[in-house]
């Protein structure tokens, strides 16, 4: 048994303090980002936050309305071949859609069928599963990378440096940091596993730049201001799920109740999702997820608009003309046990 005595994070534990700018408006601000991954050396150019792979949030027609604001979506691994084909070789240029794929036998026959079929058009593959410390979880990400070298590889979910740097040296061009911070998560308490998120991203971050790889925050962001915190302590790009919920672009059943129309929405580990997709909740584990009603919020453009609004105004406090410059001028201000509000 070890005890680590250092503080640990969260987004709620902070704020970022501002300073003197010499920028006239939010709309001097640019918050597109232009990668080179290291393994697949792809460039990407694009606003970098993605929608969740989950059932209710990773939908085509999210794909869709994301596009248009120069955002991507990882799609759920729970669309048929046929359809995943069929959506690829509709896809336009801009940032792209990810391919999502756990690391069973028939997630890789499923998804090597797809790209024989679909070919150049996946270029961005989403490798997910719950815990990233596995050494089959390592070597799936090793085999997928030595298959295809030309695809770019997000890989998670971890939440410390030393596993970063594996998933990197594996074949990862972007890990995904983050356990049990998701608002339908219950990680935590099933499992006493996790990690103050804001810790987790500063960390994996310094760990992922070192070798020339990217991070993606995965989890944790209830408003504008937790994304921009997550790009100012490092992060590359940042995923959304509980943001993004109850808008016409989600999947997920509709229920009207007390006069208002509510979407259901629900973690990838509950019970709600294990039953629709996996017939139940293994004999062998617990379900570490929970199931809620988010209220209808109609098409969700105006949410986008609000979250890039905040995140150009985050950078205008700070004087950062791009994204890019934002961890570099972020200072964060620890705030007491209230939080940051």
């Amino acid at each position: 048994m070890h005890i680590e005595e250092d503080i640990k994070l969260d987004y709620r534990d902070v704020l970022i303090r501002p300073k003197r700018s010499a920028l006239p408006s939010r709309a001097e601000v640019d918050i597109h980002r232009a990668f080179s991954f290291k393994h697949s050396g792809r460039a990407y150019r694009g606003i970098p936050i993605i929608a969740a792979n989950m059932d209710t949030i990773g939908t085509f027609e999210m794909a869709r309305a994301l596009a248009r604001f120069d955002l991507s979506v990882a799609l759920h691994k729970h669309y048929g071949e046929d359809e995943l084909v069929e959506f690829f070789g509709s896809l336009a240029s801009g940032p792209g859609a990810f391919y999502s794929m756990g690391i069973t036998r028939a997630d890789q026959e499923k998804f090597e069928r797809a790209m024989n079929r679909a070919g150049e058009a996946i270029q961005f593959v989403c490798i997910d599963v719950a815990n990233g410390y596995t050494e089959a979880f390592a070597r799936f990400v090793g085999r997928i990378r030595e298959a295809h070298p030309g695809i770019i590889i997000m890989a998670g979910n971890v939440v410390t440096g030393e596993m970063t740097e594996e998933l990197i040296l594996r074949g990862a061009d972007i890990v995904k940091v983050g356990i049990g911070p998701g608002s339908v998560c219950t990680t935590r308490t099933m499992t006493g596993v996790g990690y103050p998120q804001l810790s987790a991203v500063i960390e994996c971050a310094d760990a992922a730049h070192g070798l020339e790889g990217r991070i993606c925050a995965d989890g944790g962001c209830a408003s504008p201001g937790d994304i921009a915190k997550a790009f100012g302590g490092g992060a590359d790009f940042v995923m959304l799920g509980g943001m993004l919920a109850g808008h016409d672009e989600c999947a997920g059943e509709r229920v009207d109740k007390d006069g208002k129309r509510y979407l259901r929405f629900y973690g990838m580990s509950s019970r709600a999702a294990m039953e629709k997709h996996a017939g139940g909740v293994a004999e062998y584990r617990a379900a570490e997820g929970r199931e809620t009603l988010v209220e209808y919020r109609g098409p969700v453009a105006g949410t986008v608009q609000g979250i890039l609004g905040g995140v150009r105004s985050a950078c205008t406090y700070v004087g950062a003309r791009q994204l890019r410059e934002l961890t570099k001028r972020t200072t964060f201000v620890r705030v007491g046990p209230g939080g940051a509000g």
